[in-house]
């Protein structure tokens, strides 16, 4: 793991580095590399702009961790409204949204599980009408067990929503064989959370020697796999575990977040893949950053140039 790793993602939850950083405009060098903007507008026009290139999308208005009801039901709002001008744009059927139950009152006192489960009923409903998805975002490993419940409530009613699962987690491959079933949705990812070794493996090879364990169990599955990877090896991993599955094109698809290997993404679409681009937008991008910075922690030193010249 690297070094700088584990300090950037303990100042992910530094509220004094956050007042700082947060002074900075999204327009700021490296923040802008990640977060399209602030606005819906600005999430729409980024969509747009992708789905010109022949790429999918999935749209996360950043926020998370919150103890306040109105901010809750602000973010609900925010999503609501941001359905409703990719409908108007005729952008759904190739965008989805990815909902971070901890932005909209997971972590509530005594009645947070309810308040989520409600809150993102109210997403799937307005995403179906509009005529797309929702994924569950997973965050750290506090709230594997509520939100894959929460999942399970959802999909009674929703089944088309979809799960995301960390391959850095001890737990992961089985959750993979739990899910790996016919009309699941389930986005494998390395994992952007700093967790205690009791529950995830620490080495990066470790790491990636779960990703392709969790791999063979979707591919080889009834499902609906959605494959979060930058690397490349697993990349060229994961096209070839479909051949030896006899996935065909669009019975699986890759994810890449917004602003990174962009090119690759494009090249993936060109040669027939289902390529889709995560994209943040929001006023909260402070975690969200710094958990990207901690992935790639070459991008440090951009980083602290726009923060001293605040672009």
């Amino acid at each position: 793991m690297s070094l700088l790793r584990q300090p950037l993602l303990l100042l992910a939850r530094s509220q004094q580095v956050k007042k700082l950083v947060s002074t900075m405009p999204v327009s700021a060098g490296i923040v802008r590399s990640y977060v399209p903007g602030e606005t819906t507008a600005a999430a729409a026009d980024a969509t747009a702009g992708l789905s010109e290139d022949g790429l999918l999308v999935t749209l996360d208005f950043l926020g998370e961790d919150t103890l306040d009801a109105e901010q809750a039901d602000a973010t609900v709002t925010a999503y609501l409204d941001l359905l409703q001008q990719l409908s108007a744009r005729g952008l759904t059927r190739g965008a989805e949204v990815s909902v971070k139950l901890s932005a909209i009152g997971q972590f509530l006192p005594e009645v947070g599980h309810k308040v989520a489960l409600e809150n993102a009923r109210t997403i799937c409903r307005a995403a179906r009408n509009a005529g797309t998805t929702v994924t569950l975002d997973m965050e750290d490993h506090t709230t594997t067990d509520s939100t894959l419940g929460i999942l399970r409530e959802l999909r009674k009613d929703f089944p088309e929503t979809g799960a995301v699962l960390q391959a850095m987690l001890h737990r992961t491959e089985a959750d993979c064989k739990a899910l790996a079933h016919e009309g699941s949705r389930v986005r494998l990812c390395k994992g952007a959370y700093l967790e205690p070794e009791d529950v995830a493996f620490q080495d990066r090879l470790e790491i990636d020697k779960s990703y392709v364990r969790c791999l063979k169990v979707l591919l080889a599955g009834e499902g609906y796999p959605m494959i979060a990877t930058h690397d490349p090896r697993m990349v060229e991993i994961a096209g070839s575990l479909a051949s030896r599955f006899g996935r065909a094109p669009g019975t699986y698809e890759f994810q890449m977040l917004y602003g990174i290997r962009p090119e690759e993404q494009r090249r993936l679409a060109g040669k027939g893949e289902r390529m889709r681009v995560y994209v943040p937008y929001g006023t909260e991008w402070y975690g969200y950053l710094m958990r990207r910075l901690a992935e790639r922690p070459q991008n440090l030193s951009f980083f602290v140039r726009s923060l001293i010249s605040k672009k």
